[in-house]
Parts: C-alpha cells; sequence; structure tokens
C-alpha cells in the first residue's frame, strides 16, 4: 500500500538534549579521508545506491589496489573503503573521478541522497523517484549553499511503499499517486509523471503536498532553510533534529520558502495510507517480478562486507544479464536490476555459493555490527567475529538470558556511539568491560542505563553475559551460512572510528 508518513524515528539510546556544535562534522569522504586503527578510511556517496558496472569495477580497483579488498556497505546505501595507505590519496581521487563518481569535488560529501531501491523494478511501482535523486544531486553540485550542509544532512525520497521513508531523513519526501491526491491537484508530466510527493522536515508532523516536477528543486530549497535556520538558532546543528526543541524547524517555514521560490506547497494529511497495492520488500532478498517480465535479484552481504571477488561477481552478472547497473540498499543488501526471468534463480545460486545471503529467511538478514576491534580503537570487542560467533550457534543476540523481542533487528556495537545501528524498534546489544548487555531500543522503551567505559580485561567473566569465542578464519560457516562472515585478520588499534552511515 501507499504509505503513511511514518512515526517519528526512535532516538539513538543514551541521547543527549540538542548539541551546540562550534565546529563542522568530521564525516568522512573519498576525498577526506579518515584515520582509523586498520589504516585509512574512505567513503564514496553514491546517492539513490546508483552504481554502473563501470563505477562499480573502479570501486573493487580501489579496494584491490589500494585498500584491504574489501568493501563495506553503510545503511545510507554508500560504500566505505578501508585499509587505505596515508598517502593514497591522489590514486584515489583518479580512480573515482575517472568512472564519473566524483562530479563535483566540493559537494562530495553532501550527496546524501537515500531512495527507494526496487523503485521502478517490481510490477506495482508507484514511483520511480530515483529520477528525482538525479534531479537532486545535480541541484547539490551546482549549490554553492548547498556545500555548508553537513556530511550527515539526508535526504530520503520514497517511492511510496514506505520502506526508507522511516530512516531518519533531514527532509524526506514521500511519493503519491494522483489517485490518491486531491481530485484539484494538477500535476505537470516530468519525471515522475501523474506523481507528487508529500514533504517533511525532520520529525515535523506537518507535511506539505509538492508537484512532481518541484519535488527535486523543493528538497533543496527546504535544505537551505535548515542552514539559515541553524545559523539563526545558533547552536550550529548538523541536523534538523538537533535544532532547539524551543525553536524547531517547522514546516510553515519551508512552505513559506517555497512559495517565495515559485513552488506551490499546500498542507496534507500525513496520516492517510492511500490505495492497497503489494509491493516488493526491497528488504529481502530474492528475486523480484518487474512490469516487463525481467526480474530483479537481491543480495545482503553478511554484516555489510564483501570481498572483490563477490563485489566483481554482482558486477559481471549485471553486465552479462542485466541492465548494467548495480543499486545498494540501506539494508547493506545489492539490487541487480533486468535479469531474465529464466537466469534470476541460476543468478541467486551462483552469488549464494560464492557467499552473499540469498535466503528471505536467513538468519544473517537480521544482523548488523559496527566496525569493532580490529578496525576501531573505541571498541571494547571484535563484534563482527562475536556476532558471527553467535550466529554459528544459532542465535543472533548473545546469551544474557534477556528477555528480548523476536523479529527485531540485532546491531552489536563494540562502544556507547553504537555507529550504524537500525532506525524504529531493534535490539542493542553493546560490548561491556564484561561482555554484552542486550536491550531493545524503541520508541515505548525506556533508555539502557550506561556502562562502564572500561576497557575489557583478558580472562573477565561476565555478570551480564560473557562474550563468545571469535571464530577462527579456518572455522567452517554453519549450514546455510554465507563463508564470508569470518572477522578481519587483527591490526594494532589507535585512532578513532567515525560513525558509518
Amino acid at each position: 500500500m501507499l504509505a503513511a508518513m511514518p512515526p517519528t524515528p526512535a532516538p539513538r539510546p543514551d541521547r543527549p538534549g540538542p548539541p551546540v556544535r562550534d565546529r563542522g562534522d568530521a564525516c568522512p569522504g573519498a576525498l577526506r579521508l579518515h584515520s582509523a586503527a586498520d589504516g585509512s578510511l574512505a567513503r564514496v556517496r553514491l546517492p539513490a545506491g546508483d552504481l554502473t558496472v563501470r563505477q562499480a569495477h573502479a570501486l573493487a580497483d580501489a579496494a584491490d589496489r589500494l585498500g584491504d579488498g574489501r568493501l563495506s556497505l553503510t545503511s545510507r546505501g554508500n560504500v566505505e573503503l578501508r585499509g587505505l595507505p596515508d598517502d593514497c590519496g591522489q590514486d584515489l581521487t583518479a580512480l573515482l573521478a575517472d568512472a564519473g563518481l566524483l562530479p563535483s569535488v566540493r559537494h562530495e560529501r553532501i550527496r546524501n541522497v537515500l531512495a527507494s531501491p526496487l523503485a521502478g523494478l517490481d510490477r506495482h511501482t508507484p514511483s520511480d523517484v530515483r529520477l528525482w535523486a538525479r534531479s537532486l544531486d545535480a541541484l547539490l553540485c551546482a549549490s554553492e549553499p548547498a556545500r555548508a550542509l553537513s556530511g550527515r544532512f539526508l535526504f530520503v525520497l520514497d517511492d511510496g511503499r514506505g520502506d526508507v521513508a522511516g530512516l531518519g531523513g533531514d527532509v524526506t519526501l514521500l511519493a503519491e499517486s494522483a489517485r490518491r491526491a486531491p481530485a484539484d491537484t494538477a500535476y505537470a508530466p516530468g519525471a515522475a509523471s501523474g506523481y507528487g510527493a508529500l514533504l517533511r522536515v525532520g520529525d515535523e508532523r506537518a507535511v506539505l503536498r509538492i508537484a512532481a516536477d518541484d519535488v527535486p528543486r523543493a528538497a533543496l530549497t527546504a535544505a537551505e532553510v535548515f542552514l539559515a535556520a541553524a545559523a539563526e538558532r545558533g547552536n550550529g546543528a548538523w541536523r534538523v533534529r538537533e535544532l532547539p526543541a524551543a525553536r524547531p524547524l517547522t514546516a510553515r517555514e519551508v512552505a513559506r520558502a517555497l512559495r517565495a521560490a515559485g513552488i506551490t506547497a499546500e498542507y496534507a494529511d500525513p496520516s492517510d495510507p492511500g490505495p492497497v497495492v503489494p509491493y516488493a520488500d526491497a528488504t529481502a532478498p530474492g528475486a523480484v517480478e518487474g512490469p516487463d517480465g525481467r526480474r530483479a535479484i537481491v543480495v545482503l552481504a553478511p554484516l555489510g562486507r564483501l570481498s572483490v571477488a563477490q563485489w566483481r561477481l554482482l558486477a559481471g552478472i549485471a553486465d552479462d544479464d542485466g541492465h548494467g547497473a548495480l543499486r545498494l540498499t540501506p539494508w547493506r543488501g545489492i539490487v541487480v536490476p533486468g535479469l531474465p526471468t529464466a537466469l534470476a534463480a541460476r543468478r541467486l545460486t551462483d552469488l549464494a555459493a560464492a557467499g552473499l545471503v540469498t535466503d528471505p529467511d536467513s538468519p544473517w538478514r537480521r544482523v548488523t555490527a559496527c566496525t569493532g576491534l580490529p578496525g576501531c580503537a573505541k571498541s571494547r570487542r571484535d563484534v563482527r567475529s562475536d556476532a558471527a560467533a553467535a550466529l554459528s550457534a544459532g542465535r543472533p543476540v548473545p546469551a544474557d538470558g534477556s528477555e528480548v523481542p523476536v523479529g527485531l533487528p540485532v546491531h552489536w556495537s563494540g562502544c556507547e556511539r553504537r555507529c550504524g545501528h537500525p532506525h524504529g524498534a531493534w535490539i542493542d546489544a553493546l560490548a561491556t568491560a564484561e561482555g554484552y548487555r542486550t536491550t531493545a531500543v524503541g520508541p515505548n522503551c525506556p533508555p539502557p542505563p550506561p556502562v562502564s567505559r572500561e576497557t575489557p580485561r583478558a580472562g573477565t567473566v561476565s555478570r551480564e553475559t560473557a562474550a563468545p569465542a571469535p571464530v577462527s578464519r579456518e572455522t567452517p560457516p554453519p549450514p546455510g551460512a554465507p563463508p564470508s562472515a569470518p572477522a578481519p585478520s587483527p591490526s594494532t588499534p589507535q585512532p578513532t572510528n567515525p560513525r558509518p552511515q
């Protein structure tokens, strides 16, 4: 069904009030590398998660020639390269620029645009919002004021199925069809002909109805209104939710700016769910039937990491059998569009044999983890090895005896920052000095108590749950589990790690 605007996303645990920012954000990019414990880290922004085969091979070349031979997928559909040497900047820039991955070096960290991964690919797709995403990206790269946006500021374009609308966007646009809009609403023909969108800023309850052709420009205008509000409020906010609670950014302010820019903006009912339509689930691996009779296949990367060989296999399938493109999802998955029906099942079998998740019932589907040791010096544990060990033992959470809701995503974190955690309700497996503490996180759950920030001591017996033994590189995975789950080789941790996005 066409989704109503979702409720306010759950906040990060232990989150204080709005911060006062006296500096710019430290988010890494493709040009501004971050020094991590396992080498330098680059984050390559991919608006809407879109990649051509040529661009995919360029990223594989960068990981192979300059990095640790792996590619990490983030919760914003971007790619991180780790283990880079400190002096790789010139070579990395040349690789990415030659592939068209750096359309504007001055804007590369602000190109944070999420879009519904299956837009245009399933039989009942409402709107191909990815066309809006491309237009928005072009507007961002041409905007001088937009350069002041934080590397954490997020645009979200949902095609109406509701899959990404609840992922914490600063500017969220939910596509709606002409069937759902009022009868007197006029939509100009264009990239998403017959559709408009509901615009929301941050957690504001009021939403604005925008005509189809105005959607990209409205999104950029809303971001520029935020920049003006952040400067006027004086707390240096990086994101809409960081503005003072007593002076939030309102739909009224945005509507006024939109109308001044010649964009029609009308208040709309955010709770109207619209007509019921059976959309495909973009979070589930498998094959998706398209409107043209072809198939898109969706796979997940265990804990969000792929080897260069796995990545090149996906690019090869896209090139040989598909439309020559890949789409990355915010659930650390990859979509390969345009396969002939007869080939889809065979290619899923090939990808499963290569260690990727293709079964919608796989326990790996609902488990994520931060970088952990050895890549992040702030982490108390090698959380990826611990998560893999728990899954090998048939459980997605540490065995601490806690009663936690069944079916929620589980995120393993090495410290209180909980980098890369899910939105909404989830299970927090947090490393402590004694082992792990497991709690449910969500809008109706009390925040977990603070934990000691001590470094874990060798031989400690947990009073919460003892950390599981790490999985050896030689340990075979359990039946049905991907073989690519073992943790990376150890190195000496030194600097800190940024929050993955």
